[in-house]
């Protein structure tokens, strides 16, 4: 061969790792060199290295692979793994970009070794030369095991071959749609690259008017066709009209993959059967028309008119022809936007609602983020214009958030389609704001949802509520509903989104929405609202005052706080004690973990603010919807099933002796004491114990007089609580997680969410059980969930017992008022019946009933 027709390359080791033949990898479209040939190596460290000097190509969106090409023309493809597309990018990080000029030895992607090894069937990653015409030799390295850097192999390679391009007398196929589960990847290029092996033309794929050469697997992985998505083939030459009837049946019948399915594509289109034909059954809705039933988000009870919001989608070209002009249409959108977000930042600050600000300074972030904008950059080089690349990238992000199940994850979807809307509008030249600046007095909003930038721009003095159809009591418009005391209420009937201008009363406590309210139902309510701003007044005057039943019977009210100034807004509301102080949230916003010392200050500060009071610091309590940036945990399936509460503080026990030092060192400055989350066994509860034990010695800490209590929120805790009483202090019971596990619902759920209610006589009963258990042994019982401040269940929990109820700061004057007015014997028996009803609809009902009022204050006379 001349050399002047040749070129010989050396490829490098990307992973240090053991080297195998193409032959060991368990996947047909390497083994079989149909995607390209090389070498293989499992690796044994976590960063792929480029082989040589090249041009970064392609990256794929799993990130799961990488092609390079050489200054002298030749592709090279580094695949990670088999199957691993099917991880859609989850434990891959691209440390580089489309374009950029590599040097071998480049870190190129990072990967979770644990969480990837785990997921997939291999990690065995090929380094392959694509172009198979063009290898003369091909020289593997003898060793076995090879080192970062080392020689691969070496292989002298052909001149490029002719380009194939689209002409315009190509022919053409019928749109063919591609049923591949995961798309067409490696595996399933390569099988297109086979079957057109044995004709004699140029066939090329065209996806969305983009086109590569049918037989380069890369080129074909590069055009990004997932699954449901359209192609069309292009054939030119002798044979075209054979490779298009070949290569039109092997795509529709899914090119051999597993899993691949045509009758998924069409079989709802064939059938006359309609899933959706019924509403559900699960879903709550009013017997009466006037009413449509929701969840409360925000508490309230208003009256106004409906104004509906239907934002304006901006519209977009898919293609674009310059890939710098895009990129500077992007980011001069991305300044405003940013300049806009710094701008609500101080808005909120102005409003006395700083923390609320944080929020609006995550969305800086999130539209910061280099992943989301390497992802854009990439499609802008595919030929995409600006907003269609911002759009994607996206969805695309928050379609991993929405699908966790996590809710809190799931939740901030909302957030970054919030920032990806305000991006998308200033390049469509439409208004920032999807809200009038000015709506009119009275005014209940209606929406599928709201961005928290669309709340945040509320004015309360004309939004007297919100309504949606979509969201839920945890999201960011909601908490910063409640913070500018706007009632809203969310998973609201999409009825309502027709209704515009119609007068409604809007109750949250009850749930509903009543339409075209008639005066008399307008007077009531205010006749209720004017009561209800009495009570709380009178209550206001007495907060200081101890919370004793008609019969005698002392109750401590006690708070639920998250930071320092909490404990003294606690205090000035006649709060008795701190039952839970959610240590997690003082950190919350911390990139890294706060010193032993910063934790030992805050305790000792919130100890000192509160004097004799108790303060109930409950432990660390991460995982599930509680995420700490310093803290990163593995993704899980289910993490409300996994890594959370004290399982996260046993599994990382530095994390929790830190805390637990901290909390040992400030206990000198006040009443202490010390509870660990979501204890399900007696085996976790003596492990935490013991840390505590440890811990104690080693400072020399009497800790004779510091409580020791847990939480019960989950289930087998309750019926174990007899148990588990012997060995603790107190019991608090976290009512919100406890109805989550006893009735496997997700609080959050957009559409179970009302039915996730903690009057279930289930969880009633649970709560019954833990008490008894609790009182057996002398110990005491609490309650600081969401259940222990609601009217309709204060006198349960006084009739099952309960010697603590823990509420929100500003509702300690209200509850105290009401235990006041409660006869604990009459409300026992309340209570066995509401243990008695079928569901918890019953026991709100039994509790609305006028008599149960009169019954619980024990005013037989007038029953």
């Amino acid at each position: 061969m001349n050399k002047k027709t040749s070129t010989t390359i050396q490829l490098l080791a990307p992973f240090t790792g053991v080297c195998c033949p193409l032959s060991q990898v368990p996947d047909a479209a390497f083994s079989q060199k149909m995607v390209g040939d090389g070498l293989a190596i499992d690796p044994t460290e976590n960063i792929l290295h480029a082989p040589c000097d090249a041009t970064v190509t392609q990256i794929h969106p799993s990130k799961h692979a990488v092609t390079l090409l050489t200054a002298t023309g030749i592709e090279i493809l580094l695949h990670i793994g088999v199957d691993t597309v099917k991880l859609k990018g989850e434990g891959f990080t691209a440390l580089v970009k489309v374009g950029d000029a590599v040097k071998a030895k480049t870190p190129l992607i990072e990967l979770d070794l644990d969480q990837v090894g785990c997921g997939v069937k291999s990690l065995r990653t090929v380094i392959l030369l694509t172009d198979m015409s063009r290898i003369i030799t091909l020289t593997p390295t003898t060793e076995q095991f090879v080192n970062t850097g080392d020689l691969l192999f070496s292989a002298e390679v052909s001149a490029a071959t002719r380009t194939v391009t689209k002409s315009d007398d190509m022919v053409s196929s019928a749109p063919i749609v591609v049923i591949n589960p995961t798309g067409i990847h490696a595996r399933p290029a390569a099988a297109i690259v086979t079957a057109i092996k044995a004709f004699d033309c140029d066939v090329m794929i065209d996806k969305a008017g983009k086109q590569a050469n049918a037989r380069s697997v890369v080129g074909l992985m590069g055009l990004d066709i997932a699954f449901g998505e359209q192609i069309v083939i292009l054939a030119k030459g002798k044979d075209q009209q054979a490779a298009i009837a070949a290569l039109s049946e092997a795509i529709s019948t899914g090119l051999g993959e597993e899993g691949a399915d045509a009758s998924l594509m069409t079989k709802n289109v064939e059938s006359d059967f309609d899933p959706f034909s019924e509403p559900s059954l699960l879903l709550q809705t009013s017997q009466d028309p006037r009413q449509l039933i929701g969840v409360e988000a925000s508490p309230g009870q208003v009256k106004g008119r409906l104004y509906v919001i239907k934002a304006e989608v901006p519209k977009f070209d898919t293609f674009a022809d310059d890939a710098q002009i895009e990129q500077q249409t992007l980011d001069d959108a991305m300044k405003v936007a940013n300049q806009t977000l710094v701008e609500l930042v101080e808005e909120m600050h102005n409003k006395d609602m700083g923390q609320k600000a944080d929020i609006f300074v995550a969305h800086q972030e999130l539209m910061s983020d280099p992943d989301l904008y390497d992802d854009c950059i990439i499609e802008l080089q595919q030929g995409k214009s600006a907003p269609y690349a911002w759009s994607k990238s996206i969805c695309r992000q928050a379609d991993k958030l929405a699908g966790m199940d996590n809710p809190l994850l799931a939740g901030r979807a909302t957030d970054l389609i919030d920032v990806g809307n305000r991006v998308s509008r200033i390049m469509a030249g439409l208004s920032q704001d999807t809200i009038p600046a000015e709506l009119p007095e009275n005014t209940i909003l209606v929406a599928k949802d709201l961005t928290p930038s669309d709340t945040a721009k509320l004015n309360p003095a004309f939004v007297k509520g919100i309504c949606t159809t979509l969201g839920g009591a945890s999201s960011h418009s909601a908490i910063l509903a409640r913070a500018m005391g706007i009632a809203a209420m969310a998973g609201v009937e999409a009825k309502i989104m027709t209704l515009h201008g119609t007068e409604v009363l809007l109750d949250t406590a009850k749930g509903y929405l009543l339409l075209s309210p008639t005066e008399a139902e307008m007077a009531q309510l205010d006749v209720i609202k004017n009561a209800a701003e009495q009570q709380k007044a009178l209550a206001f005057v007495h907060k200081d005052e101890t919370a004793v039943t008609l019969d005698g019977v002392r109750f401590e009210i006690a708070g639920n706080i998250a930071k320092v100034s909490d404990a003294q807004k606690l205090v000035e509301m006649g709060g008795e004690a701190v039952g839970l102080l959610r240590s997690e949230f003082l950190y919350q916003d911390q990139s890294v973990s706060p010193s032993e010392d910063d934790q030992e200050q805050v305790y000792r500060a919130v100890l000192q603010t509160l004097g004799q009071r108790p303060l109930v610091v409950r432990t660390l309590d991460v995982g599930g919807d509680k995420p700490l940036a310093y803290l990163p945990l593995p993704k899980e399936d289910n993490p409300f099933l996994g890594e959370r509460g004290i399982r996260v503080g046993l599994d990382k026990p530095a994390v929790l002796r830190q805390q637990v030092r901290a909390l040992l060192k400030a206990a000198d400055a006040g009443n202490l004491r010390i509870m660990f989350p979501m204890v399900a066994s007696l085996f976790e509860l003596k492990l935490a114990k013991q840390v505590v034990k440890e811990e104690a010695e080693k400072l020399a800490i009497d800790i004779s007089g510091i409580q020791i209590g847990i939480m019960i929120e989950v289930p087998s805790a309750a019926v174990m609580a007899d148990v588990l009483a012997e060995h603790v202090d107190f019991f608090s019971i976290g009512t919100n997680d406890l109805t989550q596990y006893t009735l496997a619902i997700d609080r959050g759920h957009p559409k179970l969410a009302a039915i996730a209610d903690g009057l279930h006589p289930a969880v009633l009963r649970l709560i019954d059980m833990t008490v008894k258990a609790a009182h057996a042994k002398g110990k005491w019982a609490g309650i600081c969930g969401g259940l222990a401040g609601e009217k309709d269940a204060v006198p349960i929990l006084v009739g099952l017992g309960i010697d603590e109820l823990s509420v929100s700061v500003p509702s300690i004057p209200e509850v105290k008022h009401q235990v006041r007015h409660l006869n604990q014997q009459a409300c026992q028996l309340i209570a066995a019946k509401a243990m008695s009803c079928a569901d918890a609809k019953d026991v709100r009902a039994l509790m609305r009933d006028p008599n149960t009022l009169l019954a619980v204050k024990g005013d037989i006379e007038k029953r």
